[in-house]
């Protein structure tokens, strides 16, 4: 369930017509229901309360820092992959025991970072990274907690760019390699092995992946112990899919009981990642209709409705060839055509939907794409020197704007004209 309801032919974020806030700030711009967001990380949180685990929200799914800090609130930590992500939950008020760094390239300044905040594991996922977390650590004089990235080859049955627990993905150490790297870890005074970490992918509509992994992961564990590695944590990543379009994905209270019935009398605390699961479809964005036209120089006409929102702002459609659903703010009109809805941006590939039956709207409507919560804003860029968007949350009967629209000077920011090339 969602807060995003259309009331008298008006589209509601909770108690707020979507058209007010439009009129107030400008389109286009991403809008979150926190009452949306708190129902959703409650219910996927709660599905585990009877076993011992950490829900650590994936930041790179969305990544402002008032979605973290509701979250942390909520007694949820993060899943970081970069310094920066670790910078902003940091910043929202995440305990730093309550955070888990993960992802393949992580520099030393980033895991000397990691080290001095406290955080609760790295992920690690290559030999050499392990080499230069331990280097790092010695010289800190502190030991590092790890838990390693065992890619377990289940294949998760989802689009081939969010695809990550093969063996031909770039992430994490083979199953069948990894024991070896346990072992030299236990040896390494800068080293504290605390867990095993997998995932597979994002967007999974089937529970069966999930339990395929868990199985081969509880194998690995039991043959740690047999070695003498005992561990304390086993983190299942994220990846629960949401409806886009036709969907059916588990709910969370499904997905939790196919984990738990495979984990048995296994005593470690699981940790997951959520993240499009919890805010994919908490927020939408917001885009007004600047023209539309109809092209007639083909074998047939072919009709384009045109908004001030561009690939450069919601990337996963030209990227991924995603789905979403597209609807009129205002649920009044009759006729439908099929349109392509296009954004500004100076590229054939900038679109949002392609071949949408579609009602006809005019000049200066609004519209609302739909499960923008997700890899929205936080995969939003510059490109055209197009200044990002802003970020709203609604509570109730009120709204904020918890990042500003981008000005034109920030667009410059950093930049200089150098001296050689003054005349």
């Amino acid at each position: 369930m969602n807060h995003f309801q259309y009331k008298n032919g008006q589209l509601y974020c909770e108690d707020i017509p979507v058209k007010d806030i439009a009129k107030e700030i400008g389109t286009p711009f991403y809008l979150y229901s926190k009452a949306t967001l708190t129902r959703h990380f409650k219910a996927f949180d709660s599905s585990f309360a009877d076993v011992d685990h950490l829900t650590c929200f994936a930041v790179k799914s969305c990544s402002n820092i008032a979605v973290l800090s509701l979250f942390g609130s909520l007694g949820g930590g993060a899943d970081i992959v970069s310094g920066g992500e670790l910078f902003r939950a940091l910043k929202a008020g995440v305990k730093p025991e309550r955070i888990i760094y993960s992802g393949v390239g992580k520099t030393e300044e980033e895991l000397r970072y990691g080290l001095q905040s406290g955080i609760l594991l790295f992920n690690v996922e290559s030999e050499q990274e392990l080499y230069r977390l331990n280097t790092v650590a010695g010289d800190m004089g502190k030991k590092a907690p790890v838990a390693f990235r065992v890619n377990p080859d289940v294949d998760p049955k989802t689009h081939a760019y969010i695809s990550t627990g093969l063996s031909k993905n770039k992430f994490g150490v083979p199953i069948n390699e990894a024991l070896a790297l346990y072992l030299l870890a236990e040896k390494m005074e800068g080293i504290d092995v605390k867990g095993v970490s997998c995932h597979i992918g994002s967007q999974l509509t089937r529970i069966s992946p999930f339990v395929e992994t868990l199985k081969k992961i509880k194998a690995f564990v039991h043959h740690l112990a047999e070695k003498g590695i005992f561990i304390q944590y086993i983190d299942l990543g994220g990846g629960v899919g949401i409806v886009y379009d036709d969907e059916e994905p588990p709910h969370p209270e499904e997905y939790a009981e196919a984990i738990k019935k495979e984990m048995g009398n296994l005593s470690v605390t699981l940790i997951f990642e959520p993240g499009r699961v919890i805010v994919g479809n908490a927020g939408i964005m917001v885009t007004e209709v600047q023209y539309t036209k109809t092209n007639r120089g083909g074998e047939k006409e072919k009709h384009f409705v045109v908004v001030d929102a561009g690939m450069n702002d919601l990337t996963r459609p030209s990227l991924y060839g995603a789905y979403h659903g597209i609807r009129p703010i205002t649920e009044d009109r009759k006729m439908y055509q099929v349109v392509d809805i296009v954004g500004p941006i100076c590229e054939t590939g900038d679109f949002l939907a392609k071949d949408m039956n579609f009602p006809r709207v005019e000049q200066g409507d609004l519209l609302a794409v739909l499960s923008a919560g997700a890899y929205g804003f936080t995969m939003a860029s510059n490109y055209n020197s197009r200044p990002r968007v802003a970020e709203v949350m609604v509570a109730g009967d009120r709204f904020e704007v918890i990042r500003r629209r981008e000005t034109m000077e920030q667009l410059i920011q950093g930049e200089i004209i150098p001296d050689f090339l003054e005349k």
